[in-house]
Parts: structure tokens; C-alpha cells; sequence
């Protein structure tokens, strides 16, 4: 049963993290940490949103295509100790809405651009039960820029650090195990360089945290060849807020440029399935609850039901590719601009991935 745990295609490959609440990209994942032997990962993955509303007009399209980058090395260190480091970009944020629509934010953009690299330890106490922990590493950067206020706003780009701390529960011959990951919340002291038209330029402090997180995994064979697989992720998001001093200030008195009404959790089950000693294949379901309320014009999303279908083969007894794709549909909102309710609804979003894996 226990190969069944190595032949699993990955689930980790499409796009539902771009759409997660807040701006959750990669969901954090350690599993390279339980990977037998000594291991290396790379995966890529491409997003495809189309996300628009009407005011009047439509905004058109004003979630841009965006691709991301992982990877991971695994080794053990004696019988009872291993370590990973884990690169990843778990937060972040594309908008631009086009120019030439009439839409009252025509020619608005933003980015979050983030980069993380997590340094583990895990501790096997016996088979069935360990620990693990490690420090996280986090690099971040933000622009915006607001034509239609004569606004724009560029950070520095800032390193933070911040720390995971885990157990899991394992019984290997039916292929169980259930990890709990808490990492912390990662406070970033930026630099904002402003600019006004009609006020001028000023650089400011500007303190943003991104949230603190808890991971919980699961999965068990059910039957020969077969794996169930579980994942629930809360973040902390009503605790990150973006107050630049000239916005809060001038463009919209005493609000926030960004901030987040509610803390989210998001849900993924799906069944892994061994056809062969070379062939697997996995599908899942993934949920995210709707909170309803008014969203923010720099995020016009609320909740996502998404199916992500994915395939591993093995090359050989060592090196293995998988591939992914999934689709999201993108839960209703809408956004306020000057007092004016505006739609965005029947969004959606399109993803694939690919993962060259090798064990040695």
C-alpha cells in the first residue's frame, strides 16, 4: 500500500491557489519533507484568469495571465532526522484593468510579487509519529498604480523572516498519514514612494503582515492502489491590511488601499489511483467558501469551487513526471467605486502544471 503514497499524482498543479482568499498562491505545502530518500522536485504552472465586471460598461478582463515557479530538495540526515528546503511564491497579485474600455478604473494596476524559501527539519520519534519545524524566509515587493486618481505607489523590496512548526501521524502499511503545519505570520516593514498629483511625491513607512497560517493534510488507502486525499488551509487575512499614508489620506479618506473583511479556509479532496507500476493519476475537488459583502477593486474575487485532474508517470524506478490541469469557477462579488454597486460574476479561471521529480 505504501507505494501507492509514491505513485499518487500530484494534486499541487493547477490553478485553484490563485484564486484562494487574500492573495494565497501556492497554499505553503511540505510535503517534499515526507518524500522517501533523498529527493529534488521542480514544477511550473501556468494561470489563466478571465475576471470582469459591469458598471455601466465592461471592465474587460482585468486579471492578467501569470506563471510561477517551485522547487524543492529533500534528504535524510540519519534514521530519525531529515531536512528540506522548500522555494515557492506564496502570496501575490496581478491586476490590470485595460485601457480603453470607459470603465471608471481603466488603466489601473497592481502587483504583489512575493518569493519564500522555507528550511525544515523533521523528527521521526518511530513510524507512526514526528515532529518538524524550520524558519521561512520572505521576499516581497508591491506596485500600484491608479491613473484615474493621478495615483501610484512602488515598496522596497524587503526580506523577513518567520517560522513552522508541525507534527504528523503516520501508519505506513495502509498509506495514513496526517500532518498539522502552523506557520507563522511574516511582518514586513516596507518603504512607500508615493505619488500625488496635485500633492507630489513622499516616501513613508508602511507596515503590512502577512497572515499566519495552520495546514492540515490527510490521506489513507481505501482499497488496493487507491488513496484518498484531504486538505484543509485557514490564513489569517483580516489581519493584513495596505494603508499607504497619501491614499488613506487623499485619494480615499480614512480607507485602506487593501484590506480583508474575513480570515479564509479552503478545502481539497480527491482520490489517487495506480493503474500501473508507471502510471497514476489523481483528481480532486476544492472548495472555498463565499463571504459575501462588497470586495475590494484590487481583488474582485469571493471563494472558488474548482476540479483539478492530474496524471504521474515514472521514467524509471527513480525520475517521474506529472502533470495537471485545472478549472475554477470563481465565486460572485461585487465592488464599490464612488458609491456605484458593480457586478463581477460568471468569472473563471483555467491552470496547468508540470513536475519533474527524482529520487535518489
Amino acid at each position: 500500500m505504501k507505494n501507492t503514497t509514491l505513485l499518487a499524482a500530484s494534486l499541487a498543479v493547477g490553478a485553484t491557489g490563485a484564486f484562494a482568499g487574500g492573495m494565497d498562491r501556492s497554499g505553503q505545502s511540505i510535503a517534499p519533507i515526507f518524500e522517501d530518500g533523498s529527493y529534488v522536485e521542480l514544477s511550473f504552472g501556468s494561470i489563466t484568469p478571465s475576471v470582469s465586471g459591469t458598471l455601466g460598461v465592461s471592465s474587460g478582463s482585468m486579471a492578467p495571465s501569470y506563471t510561477r515557479v517551485a522547487g524543492a530538495y529533500k534528504r535524510d540526515l540519519s534514521d530519525s532526522l531529515s531536512m528540506a528546503l522548500i522555494i515557492d511564491q506564496p502570496f501575490g497579485a496581478d491586476v490590470d484593468y485595460p485601457t480603453g474600455t470607459g470603465y471608471a478604473l481603466a488603466g489601473s494596476k497592481a502587483t504583489v510579487t512575493t518569493t519564500g524559501i522555507t528550511a525544515l527539519l523533521r523528527y521521526k520519534f518511530s513510524d507512526r509519529i514526528s515532529v518538524l519545524g524550520g524558519i521561512k524566509h520572505l521576499t516581497s515587493h508591491g506596485e500600484v498604480e491608479l491613473p484615474f486618481a493621478g495615483y501610484s505607489l512602488d515598496t522596497t523590496t524587503e526580506n523577513d523572516w518567520g517560522y513552522i512548526l508541525g507534527a504528523a501521524y503516520e501508519i505506513p502499511d495502509i498509506a495514513l498519514r496526517a500532518s498539522l503545519t502552523y506557520s507563522s505570520a511574516t511582518d514586513i516593514a516596507f518603504t512607500a514612494s508615493e505619488d500625488l498629483t496635485g500633492v507630489g511625491a513622499a516616501d513613508s513607512a508602511l507596515d503590512v503582515t502577512m497572515p499566519q497560517t495552520v495546514n492540515f493534510d490527510f490521506q489513507t488507502g481505501i482499497a488496493a492502489d487507491t488513496l484518498l486525499m484531504f486538505s484543509a488551509r485557514w490564513a489569517e487575512w483580516s489581519s493584513t491590511t495596505i494603508t499607504p499614508d497619501l491614499y488613506t489620506t487623499y485619494v480615499a479618506t480614512g480607507d485602506n488601499l487593501v484590506d480583508h473583511a474575513d480570515d479564509t479556509v479552503s478545502y481539497s479532496l480527491g482520490i489517487g489511483r495506480r493503474f500501473n507500476d508507471k502510471l497514476s493519476g489523481s483528481v480532486s475537488v476544492g472548495y472555498e467558501e463565499s463571504k459575501g459583502g462588497v470586495s475590494g477593486n484590487l481583488s474582485p474575487t469571493d471563494g472558488y469551487t474548482s476540479i483539478t485532474a492530474g496524471v504521474k508517470y515514472k521514467i524509471n524506478e527513480q525520475t517521474a513526471i506529472s502533470g495537471g490541469v485545472s478549472y475554477v469557477w470563481i465565486g460572485d462579488t461585487t465592488t464599490d467605486i464612488s458609491g456605484n454597486a458593480t457586478d463581477f460574476s460568471d468569472n473563471s479561471a483555467f491552470g496547468f502544471g508540470l513536475k519533474l521529480s527524482h529520487t535518489f
